[in-house]
């Protein structure tokens, strides 16, 4: 088995884009139970949620505030699996319920480990 990295992405600035607290209760269950089918396969390593505040360091010592998203679609989260091939890792990512949003996407990566 090899390791994937899932990267999450989807609005999390927009004031119309974000859920109700009703609507949180339901995406956090069905996001939930993604993941806990991941884990009943023993392909789960981990991951976490990230929060909208951040620094960008660029050469010459230079720090920014941000990252500021030009786009609607910011990194939200990513979980760490393990599969058998990137097919695999892609079918494990086509499940993401975060891919029932509107403009959200989901990024899979091969871990390289030298």
């Amino acid at each position: 088995m090899e390791e994937y990295l899932i990267l999450m992405r989807l609005d999390l600035l927009t004031r119309e884009a974000q859920p109700s607290p009703e609507q949180l209760q339901v995406y956090m269950k069905m996001y939930n139970d993604w993941v806990g089918g991941i884990a009943a396969q023993d392909k789960f390593v981990g991951g976490k949620g990230l929060s909208t505040e951040g620094k960008v360091i660029k050469p010459n010592n230079v720090v920014t505030d941000g990252p500021f998203v030009e786009i609607k679609e910011s990194l939200a989260g990513f979980i760490m699996i393990k599969a058998k091939d990137f097919d695999d890792a892609l079918a494990i990512a086509k499940e993401c319920p975060i891919l029932k949003g509107e403009g959200n996407s989901v990024e899979v990566r091969k871990v390289i480990n030298k």
